[in-house]
């Protein structure tokens, strides 16, 4: 045990891992929220339809650009996707009035357009992870013509599951409008605290972890890679959070065709374009059927479900989803770039 702990005490003095390294340029920027296109290789494009990746809103984008090796984006490229991503930033105390119409509609409609008009094209494959998912899918139902294909990946849908996060925030003792009212943009400790309390034993299991595995520096590199992400959060804007809470999580009015975007009626069966919806079975965040259920909603006639193993972000970041996840999400855009 005492070899672990010294085995564990050099690995800690070397540098933390570099995250979120893959080149890229920022091509749009407005209040707190950029929009990155990463770039090319030298062999230049082999797909002619971009790909934008929309993150939570809760969460650093860099999660889909961990580190090299381990790295969504980085594969991307490195396969000749021309891809981009949305940044959010660090909302500031002015932006608890961002409006979830804001967000939804107005920013990621730029980001859209943006992408479409510099790679010269009509369309593009978008992709939501978690809460960006689901930006992402009110998005396509009431703005469909850029959108080529949607992909949704750990997304939650319907509120009204088994899951702890939504018996929580449906209990009468959580008064989210006091909430927004005292404090503006919901703070990122809050939240981290209510993840943290799903799997309470959560931080116990990874200091066993990292003393069985101190003296493997290609594990302890990913772990923390793994929590420095983990650990660095964003506030919520306060109007955006109400509506979340208000609106999806305690009417469940997305799936049961009640929620509004301004003054447009979201219609999941709206959504026509190609689609491909992940799961994962250990998901505690997002448990599979709040993701699963969009399938029932939507008309595409395209549509596909990929259930995996794994937890909602164990199962997107290692390596091994370099020989499962990445291939399928990247060989679903690739089939249908022709037709996009």
């Amino acid at each position: 045990m005492i070899e672990r702990f010294f085995a564990l005490a050099r690995r800690m003095s070397k540098p933390p891992p570099v995250v979120g390294a893959t080149p890229a340029s920022v091509v749009h920027a407005e209040n707190k929220w950029r929009l990155l296109r990463y770039d090319r290789r030298p062999a230049g494009l082999a797909h002619q339809t971009p790909v934008l990746l929309v993150p939570s809103l809760i969460n650093r984008h860099y999660v889909l650009d961990l580190m090299p090796e381990k790295s969504f984006v980085e594969w991307l490229v490195a396969r000749g996707h021309d891809v981009y991503c949305i940044d959010w930033g660090t909302p500031s105390d002015e932006d608890r009035f961002l409006t979830f119409e804001d967000i939804t509609d107005r920013y990621i409609g730029r980001a859209v357009r943006v992408a479409c008009r510099l790679s010269g094209v009509d369309k593009l494959h978008m992709l939501g992870y978690c809460l960006g998912g689901t930006l992402a899918v009110i998005h396509a139902a009431v703005r469909p013509e850029h959108i080529a294909t949607l992909t949704l990946l750990a997304t939650p849908v319907g509120f009204h599951d088994e899951g702890l996060l939504s018996r929580w925030t449906r209990s009468r003792g959580f008064d989210v409008r006091a909430l927004v009212d005292g404090v503006g943009n919901v703070p990122w400790q809050l939240m981290q605290s209510a993840f943290h309390l799903l799997r309470p034993t959560m931080n116990v299991a990874k200091a066993v972890s990292m003393l069985d595995r101190a003296w493997d520096d290609e594990f302890m590199d990913g772990f923390l890679a793994l929590e420095t992400w983990g650990n660095d959060n964003v506030s919520f804007p306060g109007a955006c959070y109400r509506t979340y809470i208000e609106e999806l999580y305690r009417d469940d009015a997305l799936v049961h065709g009640r929620f509004k975007l301004g003054p447009n009626p979201v219609r999941l069966e709206d959504i026509r374009c190609p689609a491909l919806v992940v799961t994962f079975e250990h998901d505690a965040i997002v448990p599979w059927p709040s993701a699963a259920v969009v399938m029932d909603k939507i008309s595409s006639r395209d549509k596909h479900r990929l259930h995996l193993s794994g937890g909602h972000v164990g199962a997107v970041v290692p390596k091994k989803a370099a020989k499962g996840l990445w291939p399928a999400m990247a060989t679903f855009w690739a089939d249908r770039d022709a037709r996009a």
